[in-house]
């Protein structure tokens, strides 16, 4: 047991039938606190697990800022099943992932992160 996180493309929402997985990450506790912060902000509420959230152009810009500035890692995200901060081990895969989600915006794809703890 423990978080599970996942970014995929998709034609649209809760389409597995047509999702591509684009990232996947073991335990990196405050992407997933930043992605619970985006969800919250899209007028969500409750427990912020196995919930889908898309994300924007906007949304990727800030995420590249927060991971390139540190502000990330300031989120200090905790869960009995998170594991420790692991952002710094993760640094170069989240700005790979975020790469690949823009180019797969740039086709007309969606962008999504759906988690499992």
């Amino acid at each position: 047991m423990g978080l599970d996180q996942y970014a995929y493309a998709a034609t649209k929402s809760n389409n597995w039938d047509n999702s591509r997985e684009i990232a996947y990450w073991r335990k990196h506790p405050n992407l997933h606190g930043w992605m619970e912060q985006l969800w919250l902000s899209q007028g969500h509420s409750g427990d912020f697990n196995g919930d889908e959230v898309e994300l924007t152009w906007a949304d990727l810009d800030r995420l590249e800022q927060d991971i390139k500035n540190g502000s990330v890692s300031e989120l200090d995200t905790r869960g009995f099943f998170f594991g420790r901060p692991a952002d710094d081990h993760y640094r170069d895969h989240d700005l790979a992932f975020i790469t690949k989600a823009r180019a797969e915006l740039f086709l007309g794809l969606r962008i999504f992160y759906n988690s499992s703890w």
